[in-house]
C-alpha cells in the first residue's frame, strides 16, 4: 500500500463540495483528496451520493458549493472534456460502450498523452493486460460480454494516459470468475503507481486494493479512514453497509 507524504500536496483536494439535482441536494459538504499513486476506496449503501460524487468531480454535474483541485488546477466551473484533458478518466457504472465501435476501435480513437507528454499506455499495453480483448479485437461492442466490456472500459480510460482513473462500480454485475479479472488488473495498476477511486460494493477485495476508505452516508462522509482500520472494525460494516 502506498503511504501518502504530507508534505506533498494532494494529486485531487476537494473542499466543503454540496451538490444536487435540479434544486434537490444530494452532497452535503464533502470533504476529501487522494495523492498521487493512492488508491481511495469509496463504499456505501445505494442511493447514498457516491455516483452523484463522481459526477461532481467530473464536471457532469455543477455543484452548488465548494472548491475543487486537482493537480495544481482549480476545476470548479470547468466543463467535462477540460476535466478530463487534465488527466482525469472515468471508467462508468454500466460501462458505456459503444455499441458500433470495435474494441479496436475504442481504443485507437481514445488514445492520447497525459497532460504531461507520458504515453504509457497504448493498445498494445491494454492488450497485453487484457489478452481477451486481444482475441476479441475485430469484435463490435454489441458482440462482448459484460465482462468483456468492463474491460473494454477500463482500457478505454488507460490509452487516455491519465494521473487519476475513477472507476464507479468496477465489479458491478459481473461473473465471479470476470470480477477477480478486474481485481487482479487493479492489483496491477496499484503496483505501477496508478491513482485510483475505486467504488464497489465488495469491500473486502476493496480492502486489499485501496490504501484509504471513505464510507458515503445520505450524502455525507459518515467514516474515513485506512484500509486496515475499516477492515479491523467490522461495526462500520454492519451499521453503514449491511453487511
Amino acid at each position: 500500500m502506498n503511504t501518502p507524504d504530507a508534505a506533498t500536496p494532494p494529486l485531487l483536494q476537494v473542499e466543503g463540495l454540496s451538490s444536487g439535482y435540479a434544486g434537490a441536494p444530494v452532497l452535503f459538504d464533502i470533504d476529501m483528496q487522494v495523492g498521487a499513486a493512492e488508491i481511495l476506496g469509496i463504499v456505501g449503501r445505494n442511493g447514498m451520493g457516491k455516483t452523484t460524487l463522481v459526477r461532481s468531480l467530473l464536471g457532469l454535474l455543477r455543484p452548488s458549493s465548494g472548491k475543487l483541485h486537482f493537480d495544481g488546477h482549480a476545476l470548479t466551473g470547468l466543463p467535462a472534456h477540460r476535466i478530463a484533458r487534465l488527466g482525469i478518466a472515468l471508467v462508468p457504472e454500466g460501462r458505456q460502450i459503444f455499441p458500433n465501435l470495435s474494441v479496436s476501435e475504442h481504443l485507437s480513437a481514445f488514445v492520447r498523452p497525459s497532460p504531461d507528454g507520458a504515453r504509457a499506455w497504448d493498445m498494445d499495453r491494454v492488450f497485453d493486460l487484457f489478452p481477451k480483448l486481444a482475441q476479441r479485437r475485430q469484435h463490435m461492442g454489441n458482440q462482448l460480454s459484460g465482462g468483456e466490456q468492463q474491460m473494454l472500459a477500463i482500457g478505454r480510460a488507460l490509452v487516455t494516459n491519465p494521473k487519476l482513473l475513477i472507476l464507479d462500480e468496477a465489479t458491478e454485475g459481473l461473473a465471479p470468475l470476470v470480477r477477480e479479472e478486474i481485481w487482479r488488473v487493479l492489483a496491477l495498476l496499484r503496483e505501477a503507481g496508478h491513482a485510483m477511486i475505486v467504488i464497489d460494493k465488495y469491500v473486502q477485495r476493496l480492502i486489499e486494493v485501496a490504501d484509504r476508505q471513505m464510507i458515503v452516508e445520505k450524502g455525507r462522509i459518515a467514516w474515513s479512514g485506512s484500509s486496515a482500520q475499516l477492515d479491523a472494525d467490522r461495526e462500520l460494516w454492519h451499521r453503514y453497509l449491511g453487511l
